[in-house]
């Protein structure tokens, strides 16, 4: 069973629709006895860095989090804004203290006179041996943003993209990934990353 977190931020349901179209069991919770029978957890997000902090420490999630994915070492992906919580700090509206489950920093795109935020479908390069990208033709998702996530190590950078700058589209670390881009909105190369996930 998949546990897709709910703390208010984004569209969760998008994501429960995609993963059924794979036949995975999901379910939307913020209960810390689901995250404790779930087999993987899922982060999405659409907002800013301190709101999505803020709405996880109000509900008690962060703790449960910890305790799944650092203690237990379930596989976890976040997703967008669920991604860039991942650092350990951002820098969105002032220095916020993030999850701190990457070693980095979440900051604004440097787009060099390009629109922000980065809106629309765009090339993505994987590393070799990126999990997540195992086995997908189509290399094109759609991205939503302003803010990236810079890990400390760049091991950790699963594939980049390039809108201003390179930046990191995706990291892995362990069992934990992050995606900048919306799979559930990414059609078929999307869900291909969403089955990647859930066969880990």
């Amino acid at each position: 069973m998949i546990a897709v977190v709910d703390y208010g931020m984004g569209n969760v349901a998008s994501v429960r629709n995609a993963l059924a179209l794979l036949g995975a069991e999901a379910i939307i919770t913020a209960r810390a006895e689901d995250f404790e029978r779930a087999t993987h957890i899922i982060l999405p997000g659409v907002g800013a860095f301190p709101d999505g902090m803020r709405e996880l420490w109000e509900r008690g999630l962060i703790p449960v989090l910890r305790r799944e994915v650092l203690e237990n070492q379930k596989p976890f992906l976040g997703i967008c804004l669920g991604m860039q919580l991942l650092a350990e700090a951002g820098e969105e509206g002032g220095d916020t203290k993030g999850l701190g489950f990457i070693a980095g920093k979440t900051r604004k795109l440097t787009v060099a006179g390009l629109r922000l935020p980065h809106i629309g479908w765009d090339d993505v390069t994987s590393a070799p041996g990126a999990r997540l990208f195992a086995d997908i033709d189509s290399r094109d998702f759609y991205f939503v943003h302003s803010y990236v996530m810079e890990p400390a190590d760049s091991a950790a950078i699963a594939a980049t993209c390039t809108y201003g700058e390179a930046f990191a589209a995706a990291v892995q670390k362990d069992n934990i990934f992050g995606v900048q881009f919306h799979p559930e909105k990414s059609q078929k190369a999307g869900i291909a990353v969403l089955r990647n996930f859930i066969n880990l």
